[in-house]
């Protein structure tokens, strides 16, 4: 019997609801939460945005003027046409989502565009079930494309005035692939309420305050602070914003980095916490309704699925977690006398290859097609028959060894085994990826030991479905 439309939309709404919740803890809507905790006060004067903005390489758009206290409301085909035409994601490969805060001081007057005060840049590699958080600060001296250099929250701002393809969302990707040199697939934000509302929903989150802070709620002008002491703390959902915003400590935003990667953190241990994940998903149709509208990105819902159930695979010691903080930046003034920190790129080159890379020796601008990559990246091979057939480990080490693959040992085992299964000891992205695409191995089949005392890197056990496959010669 067809289902009816009521029943079509409800189990949708339950779907993406699942989704979320899913999400929240579990590196990208857990990092996406990231969004709210950059709306932190503006440094510049009550008056509002600065005066200071890069002039545009091209000729200057006409710009329609707001007045005081006018709200603008976009429409549909606005909001389409605001989604950025990121580069897109392979379904196999490494994905990588840029987390964007809004400056509160614009947020909260009702500006019609908004400078970012947050970005966080997510990546998950589902090969190497590995993850990695890269904050990188608001005042950053960067080359934004289109315009002279400036801070690199005034893309986001740029984007929206200037109405170009993408919006803010679109030209803050490409300032920030063209700074880090580093392929973003997604977007993602959420508003103050949402955030608040999940951390209250999912009972609150553990942080480990490592000295003494005083923190105030958002949007009372500090009229209830709280002094947290050294320790573990469960924060509500304003608390958690506000420990997360905070920036008069000794280390300005780059201590504020290091609490809003706790914060995330939090999020993800709450969720996947044994007793909390199913009442979640059992209130997932409440959840999406509070929080949906709260929420936007240009992840699709079957691919943010995808990356949910890919998320849960990765262990907390498989994230790797990363500030551009003053080891890798100078200090220094603009030409409008403004505080700015110019990086140090070879520095910085270095921790994004560290972030991305988690565990290979290549980061993510090695240069060459698939297989001079997994050429260059020279990981160990140890192929195992698991397979009825006696010379199919022989026939494979030779059809690998002869593209280049290190085939460090060949042998038979008892066991026999119908799926071909890879075992990865030490995260090696470019070999991963191409076992798979050469043997056509199941993906779901590939899994994560790390052992630093593993005579090899990867070990592949072959099976029927590949001696049955002639794809071996």
């Amino acid at each position: 019997m067809a289902m009816s439309k009521s029943k079509s939309v409800f189990r949708t709404k339950w779907f993406r609801a699942g989704m979320i919740v899913l999400l929240a803890g579990m590196i990208i809507l857990a990092g996406a939460a990231a969004y709210v905790l950059g709306h932190a006060a503006a440094s510049t004067s009550q008056g509002g945005l600065p005066d200071f903005f890069p002039k545009a390489a091209t000729e200057t758009p006409v710009v329609t003027e707001i007045l005081p206290g006018e709200v603008i409301t976009p429409t549909i085909s606005e909001v389409e046409q605001a989604i950025p035409a990121a580069t897109p994601w392979d379904g196999a490969g490494r994905v990588t989502i840029l987390l964007v805060g809004l400056d509160f001081r614009d947020w909260n007057s009702e500006e019609k565009y908004s400078r970012s005060d947050t970005m966080i840049l997510l990546t998950l590699d589902p090969l190497t079930k590995t993850a990695g958080v890269l904050s990188i600060p608001r005042d950053m001296w960067v080359s934004i494309p289109g315009f002279e250099h400036s801070k690199i929250n005034t893309a986001y701002y740029l984007g929206d005035a200037y109405k170009l393809p993408g919006g803010g969302p679109g030209l803050a990707i490409k300032t920030v692939e063209e700074f880090l040199g580093v392929p973003i697939n997604y977007y993602a934000q959420i508003d103050f309420q949402a955030f608040e509302d999940f951390i209250d929903e999912i009972g609150g989150v553990r942080v480990v305050v490592p000295s003494k802070i005083t923190i105030d709620k958002l949007g009372d002008g500090a009229k209830t602070i709280k002094k947290l002491r050294p320790g573990e703390h469960i924060l509500s959902g304003p608390w958690a914003l506000a420990y997360a915003r905070a920036r008069y400590t000794e280390g300005g935003d780059f201590d504020r980095a290091l609490r809003q990667q706790q914060v995330l953190m939090g999020i993800r241990e709450r969720v996947f916490n044994a007793e909390m994940l199913p009442k979640l998903i059992a209130k997932a149709p409440e959840i999406y309704s509070e929080l949906s509208s709260g929420i936007r990105t240009n992840l699709s819902l079957n691919d943010a699925i995808r990356l949910a159930l890919l998320a849960q695979q990765v262990e907390e010691g498989n994230i790797q977690r990363g500030v551009i903080n003053d080891d890798y930046v100078l200090f220094g003034f603009s030409p409008d006398n403004l505080s700015i920190l110019i990086p140090l790129p070879d520095k910085i080159q270095l921790l994004v290859d560290q972030i991305f890379n988690t565990g290979s020796s290549l980061g993510p601008a090695t240069a060459g097609d698939a297989l001079a990559q997994m050429q260059a990246e020279s990981a160990s091979l140890a192929i195992f028959n698991g397979s009825s057939t006696p010379d199919l480990a022989d026939r494979s080490a030779n059809l690998l060894r002869s593209q280049g693959v290190n085939v460090a040992s060949v042998s038979e085992t008892a066991d026999r085994t119908f799926a071909t299964t890879v075992i990865d000891h030490s995260g090696n992205p470019y070999l991963l990826k191409y076992l798979l695409e050469t043997l056509k191995i199941n993906p779901n089949k590939v899994y994560s030991r790390f052992d630093p005392a593993s005579p090899v890197d990867i070990e592949i056990i072959l099976g029927e479905d590949l001696a049955r496959s002639g794809i071996v010669p």
